[in-house]
């Protein structure tokens, strides 16, 4: 059996948990918010008590693999609404910097133009330092792709580092041009 699986999730006081069997999926509201899911049709889930116990039917590869992967689904819905989630960017480079606004981030980031990226509903972007950018949710998946869509705009670069990374991210840096030993 999944060890993963069949832990089960305990529920804190102040978390409501939802569950809709006819659809088969699960609502999640806490103190950070109000998370939705549809759950795979064959994994059953059931709350007994202050925890939800995920169970599966047979042991096809299929379901071994679906049992882990909803407990896992459900426990991140857990913490999302109780504490959430939190990615810290760093931005690297001479005028690179990230300035709040009423709608999202306006980014500057040595392009042509700059980029005023719209935050998604559910999503809070602070930045404490021009050069450091946080973002906050209740969503683990939506935390990180709004992450990963801003470090898109300027992956950092082997040569001289510059660029958008995530916090504690080591970048493999290269040598330069080596230069010619002799010359005309």
């Amino acid at each position: 059996m999944s060890r993963i699986g069949k832990a089960p999730i305990p529920v804190p006081s102040g978390v409501t948990i939802t569950l809709d069997a006819s659809t088969n999926s699960l609502k999640v509201k806490g103190p950070k918010g109000e998370l939705e899911r549809t759950l795979p049709a064959d994994i059953i889930v059931k709350q007994e008590g202050g925890e939800i116990l995920v169970t599966r039917p047979s042991d096809e590869d299929r379901h071994k693999a679906l049992h882990g992967l909803t407990r896992t689904l459900i426990a991140n819905m857990v913490e999302g609404v109780t504490t959430g989630f939190k990615k810290t960017l760093e931005i690297q480079g001479v005028g690179y910097k990230a300035e709040p606004q009423s709608y999202g981030m306006k980014l500057t980031l040595g392009l042509s133009h700059v980029i005023e990226y719209k935050a998604p509903p559910g999503i809070k972007l602070t930045a404490a330092q021009p050069t450091v950018l946080v973002v906050e949710g209740a969503s683990k998946e939506l935390v990180g792709q709004v992450a990963a869509e801003i470090r898109s705009y300027r992956p950092p670069e082997p040569y001289k580092g510059k660029g958008v990374r995530y916090q504690g991210e080591q970048i493999r840096r290269k040598a330069g041009k080596a230069g010619k030993a002799g010359g005309k």
